[in-house]
């Protein structure tokens, strides 16, 4: 066990006994004789006292001394010392997000017992909606993404010389012939289109890396778009150096927060790689000098690029901030089975701001007229590989609107399944003055909520559920109105 680890329980237990008899560390001191810095330092868990001066402390606080250097803590202080032992202060790269481990040591030992209602809460909270070590790492990796504005220059400046060190050309769309020739060649990789199909509870896999022969299995249903993101994410791999990562696409499991971390480096490098920031950035300012906009002009766009969807749209999301200046915005991906009534967000992700469309884990109803189910409900209905939709979504209850772009698509390896992916732009002055298109008439505009129960809009012929949130509010805030009109009327 760390020695850090024992020295910070040792402190915290101290603090704690010391606390509870009333004893300031200047009155532990004179009770002692040892200096107040010295039991200062014990306490934070910055030094570990001599076996003398561990019991000089157990004869003078009345404490046995077995029970002071017992690593076991009270039920008080038990959930710290499980955070601690589970070394995920180790797990997580905290100075991605300017934070020094001893900062937190020093927050845990200085107000041990605020901490510790604090992580009680939070497990409490992480029980209740099924929050997992998984989902906490993911949401780590998102709010990295947030904080940076999804767009990471050390990233796109090794695309440009991965590119220039082995004549890839950005101009031109990369085939996964290109890229496979690299992968081949360069870093000894075998391709096996054939093994995975042999495997049914493999169904939903992509691919598998066989890191000690360096074999790449792959599905045989994938498709070309599929097919190159994959090889550049192991382009990646190599190119940067990663050696802790994951070995399956999708992933199935993950050991550390690192593997996350770098699985969202290797995907980034990929996107930018498909999809060059130069040649997506004049791409997109000519369509923005439009007067109307053009949904097969915006498909053409999309095509032009060796790329899924998703790809296109998690690509704009690190391209607008950067080279447009467009920071509030959100992306969403939805899944949905034809048929059924219920829509799954799986992804997403907020720059600048949380925006309206937001998670919820509490079975409420998402609003039917976002862009985002409409299209999956309409590829349901159709033969259509891809559908497209557009639309001005007016947040009532926010008083906000945003350019809504939306895609749905087949989910290959799912009967019935289909996902869609959208990006919701802030509209306000700066968005106006960069997108000619937003006075298009044409746009269609509709009044959305975000979820059913919360949701404000009258007579809404789509609504799936009525608004109990809202009515609960209401009523609470009536008894507050009532209540404060007999205070007044009787004081």
């Amino acid at each position: 066990m760390e020695q850090d680890y024992i020295k910070l329980i040792f402190g915290l237990k101290l603090k704690q006994i010391r606390t509870d008899k009333n004893l300031s560390l200047f009155g532990l001191s004179k009770l002692t004789g040892l200096s107040k810095s010295y039991l200062n330092e014990i306490e934070k868990g910055k030094k570990y006292p001599k076996p003398d001066k561990i019991a000089i402390l157990s004869e003078k606080l009345d404490v046995p001394y077995d029970q002071l250097v017992s690593l076991k803590l009270d039920k008080n202080l038990a959930p710290i010392g499980e955070l601690l032992q589970s070394k995920i202060f180790k797990e997580i790269p905290l100075d991605l997000f300017g934070i020094k481990e001893s900062d937190l040591i020093d927050i845990v030992a200085n107000a041990p017992a605020k901490v510790n209602a604090f992580i009680s809460t939070i497990i409490e909270i992480a029980q209740h909606y099924n929050f997992s070590r998984e989902s906490f790492f993911l949401a780590s990796v998102r709010s990295f993404q947030e904080a940076n504005n999804n767009y990471f220059d050390d990233l796109e400046q090794s695309v440009l010389k991965f590119s220039k060190a082995y004549q890839v050309d950005l101009s031109k769309p990369i085939s996964s012939k290109d890229i496979e020739e690299i992968l081949i060649e360069e870093y000894g990789y075998t391709i096996n289109d054939n093994e995975l199909k042999k495997h049914q509870a493999l169904g939903s896999l992509r691919s598998v890396f066989v890191p000690k022969t360096k074999t790449l299995l792959l599905a045989s249903g994938i498709d070309e778009a599929q097919r190159i993101f994959i090889y550049a994410k192991e382009i990646a791999y190599n190119y940067l150096g990663i050696t802790d990562r994951l070995y399956t696409f999708p992933w199935i499991k993950f050991e550390s927060f690192d593997q996350v971390l770098n699985n969202f480096y290797a995907s980034y490098f990929a996107g930018a790689l498909i999809i060059p920031k130069a040649e997506l950035s004049t791409q997109l300012q000519k369509l923005f000098e439009m007067k109307t906009f053009n949904n097969s002009r915006f498909m053409k766009l999309m095509a032009s690029f060796n790329a899924s969807p998703e790809s296109f749209y998690q690509r704009l999301t690190n391209v607008l901030p950067k080279a447009f200046n467009i920071q509030d915005l959100f992306f969403l991906r939805f899944t949905h089975r034809a048929g059924s009534e219920k829509f799954h967000l799986k992804k997403e992700l907020h720059l600048s701001h949380q925006h309206s469309p937001r998670a919820n884990e509490t079975n409420e109803h998402y609003c039917r007229r976002w862009v985002s189910l409409n299209v999956l409900k309409n590829i349901g209905k159709s033969d259509k590989s891809h559908e497209f939709s557009v639309q001005i979504s007016n947040y009532v209850n926010d008083d906000m609107k945003y350019l809504v772009l939306s895609s749905a698509t087949k989910d290959p390896f799912r009967d019935n399944q289909y996902r869609s992916i959208s990006v919701g732009l802030l509209i306000n002055k700066q968005l106006e003055r960069k997108l000619n298109f937003l006075k298009d008439k044409n746009l269609i505009t509709h009044e959305v909520g975000v979820t059913c129960e919360r949701c404000a809009i009258k007579d809404c012929k789509e609504r799936q559920a009525p608004a109990l949130v809202l009515d609960r509010v209401d009523k609470n805030k009536q008894i507050a109105t009532i209540v404060e009109t007999l205070n007044k009327t009787f004081s």
